[in-house]
């Protein structure tokens, strides 16, 4: 080989190692699956906020972060490949022209709706928080929980880009996903299945319900022990309602009168807000602390399920006294109902620690009737996740009362069984989350919601960060969109 052939081919193979550098990705230039491919080829199109880039995300390169030099500071430099406008003499701040030059640059170096894939993101971010190898500006951001890039992360996701007004719209329907370990719930638009909307400053949120007309949002708050009452069009907390003690899931009642918080706290009791003062009226023993409590279709009852007592109790609402218990064997999770074709409530499929699978209960006969193992197949998931002890979480019924949706940690999947007859047609396989230098974990799926016509069916993956989207006839992934720090419960808000 010539001197001039071998300089040649140093100088491409030094080409080529910059582009990757400045291209990073979170798992060193993972070949993405095809799924991914189609998801992050969907975002392209997506428009971002230029108003929300102004007002949310531009700041942030003049802030004066502690023990680095300000973004802007190099910035503003003709030779970055994310240009800054230069300030005019005596300014602190860009003109309206000039914020819409930035916008164009963060425009270059951003994927819309998809933040581990943008370099505006994983350049100044700490490698081992899933950053690039090297940053000239050295590591802005610790970890992707820094409240900053959490801005700049729902800037890409969208939100601030909703395009029709509500009173333009005959109806309305949101996905609401609560980040348990975080302080946000993530509004989520089935229509384009994109982030409208990020409530702030609700810490370990858990549980979320609407009121009748869609006006309020109510969250258990664990990390105060209260209600938080949201406006859900500004997402403002209107008030903070204090729980007798820390809460885990929420329901309400079908008129919308009543808040029914489970107290995750022995010995077990609903605390019931009323809705009109915003005041707990009282608080209902049932059998064991709370875990999950929901109210059955026709609005007759409320079930709650205790994982320290194994039992599942049924409170008669009219009365508001506890009416009947199942006990089981082992710790009771989350609860679906399959109801008569009179409303009334037919079976009650219930999730257990330690079954990768579901008890089901007969409303009328108050007993548990059967039990039912999901399949061996896929599998291989859990034992690394520390979940060998929830296997299964998160079970629904459709809409259209003709599905059962179960999820499995096992499987890293969620599997489909015909109703009435419990037959199982198939699965829907998850994501599966690559860490650095680590072996690939499931997605660790939490909780199911649907959209109203039972298209579509929202799983929260609590270990990759993202909730997945199932088209419910073909079984297959048709979006993942990024959420918040570990999404665990969600609900669907319906508006006519």
């Amino acid at each position: 080989m010539t001197g001039t052939k071998r300089a040649t081919l140093l100088l491409v193979f030094f080409a080529a190692s910059v582009s990757s550098l400045y291209s990073g990705a979170t798992e060193l230039r993972r070949e993405a699956p095809p799924a991914e491919q189609a998801a992050s080829a969907s975002t392209q199109t997506a428009v971002l906020s230029f108003e929300f880039f102004k007002t949310k995300v531009q700041p942030i390169f003049l802030k004066n972060r502690p023990e680095h030099a300000r973004c802007y500071g190099c910035h503003n430099l003709s030779n970055r490949i994310f240009h800054l406008e230069t300030l005019s003499p005596g300014s602190t701040d860009w003109t309206d022209e000039q914020s819409k030059r930035n916008f164009q640059s963060a425009l270059e170096v951003v994927v819309p709706g998809d933040p581990a894939s943008s370099r505006l993101l994983l350049h100044p971010l700490a490698p081992e928080a899933g950053g690039d190898p090297f940053h000239s500006g050295g590591r802005q951001f610790a970890s992707q929980n820094d409240p900053d890039w959490l801005v700049m992360s729902e800037w890409v996701r969208g939100v601030g880009t909703e395009a029709v007004s509500e009173s333009a719209s005959q109806s309305l329907t949101r996905i609401y996903v609560t980040n348990s370990a975080s302080d946000t719930i993530d509004v989520i638009d089935p229509a384009t299945n994109k982030v409208v909307q990020v409530i702030h400053g609700i810490e370990l949120p858990h549980g979320i319900a609407f009121s009748p007309d869609g006006t309020r949002i109510y969250i258990s708050n664990e990390a105060e022990s209260v209600l938080d009452v949201v406006d859900r069009k500004s997402g403002e907390i209107l008030k903070k309602v204090p729980l007798s003690a820390r809460p885990n899931n929420l329901a309400i009642t079908k008129d919308g009168g009543q808040v029914l918080v489970g107290i995750r706290t022995q010995p077990g009791v609903l605390d019931v807000i009323d809705t009109n003062s915003l005041q707990r009226i009282k608080s209902i023993p049932v059998d064991g602390s709370v875990h999950n409590v929901y109210v059955t279709p026709d609005g007759k009852y409320a079930v709650s399920g205790s994982i320290e007592n194994k039992a599942a109790t049924v409170i008669d609402l009219h009365s508001q006294q506890a009416a009947w218990q199942v006990k089981f064997d082992r710790p009771v999770r989350p609860l679906a109902f399959e109801t008569n074709p009179d409303g009334s409530t037919s079976r009650i499929f219930v999730q257990l620690s330690g079954f990768n699978g579901f008890a089901v209960v007969e409303f009328a006969k108050r007993a548990e009737v059967a039990r039912i193992k999901l399949p061996d197949h896929p599998g291989g998931f859990g034992i690394a996740e520390g979940r060998a002890g929830t296997p299964s979480h998160g079970i629904g019924v459709t809409p259209d009362g003709k599905s059962l949706w179960v999820n499995s940690t096992l499987a890293n999947a969620v599997f489909k069984y015909a109703l009435p007859e419990l037959k199982l047609i198939g699965y829907a396989q998850l994501p599966e989350v690559h860490p650095l230098e680590n072996a690939h974990t499931g997605a660790v799926p939490e909780w199911i919601t649907f959209t109203p016509d039972s298209k579509l069916v929202y799983v929260s993956d609590s270990a990759a960060r993202l909730v997945s989207v199932i088209d419910t006839q073909t079984l297959k992934e048709v979006a993942r969109i990024p959420v918040g720090e570990v999404p665990k419960r969600m609900n669907t808000l319906v508006l006519h």
